[in-house]
């Protein structure tokens, strides 16, 4: 692994937590990318932080996923480098990624339970969190 894994700061794990379920299912989607980045580039938790930092975010987490135990060190990171209090925000912009395309795929659902696990997530906080992301993206 990279020493830039060891620096991520909290945006960059928010970042992370992103790309991980839009390439859990090995087909990164053009919406869940510009999901990501309107995110980025209109939540207040991403003020000041740097667009250019994407690509070295993605290939962190691509790097972790061609490792055997990548989630797990990614999840690791993510821990160390993510403020407690930002775990449940991790999880809503994870469960915003996977609905944004209107279709939640079982990989998907895989790595929501996997970042609720590892982040701790109250079931009945996830089951709130959840259901407002399922509220976005709804469609006609």
């Amino acid at each position: 692994m990279t020493d830039t894994a060891h620096s991520l700061s909290a945006q960059d794990c928010l970042v992370a937590v992103m790309i991980a379920v839009s390439m859990s299912d090995a087909n990164v989607r053009t919406s869940e990318l510009l999901a990501i980045e309107a995110m980025i580039n209109h939540l207040p938790v991403f003020a000041n932080f740097d667009p250019d930092r994407i690509k070295t975010v993605s290939a962190i987490v691509i790097e972790l996923f061609s490792e055997e135990d990548g989630l797990d060190a990614l999840f690791g990171l993510v821990r160390d480098n993510l403020p407690e209090t930002l775990f449940e925000t991790a999880y809503a912009l994870a469960c915003d990624i996977a609905a944004v395309d209107g279709t939640i795929r079982e990989a998907e659902l895989r790595i929501l339970e996997e970042v609720r696990y590892e982040l701790n997530i109250d079931r009945l906080h996830a089951a709130a969190i959840e259901r407002g992301a399922r509220a976005h993206y709804v469609t006609m």
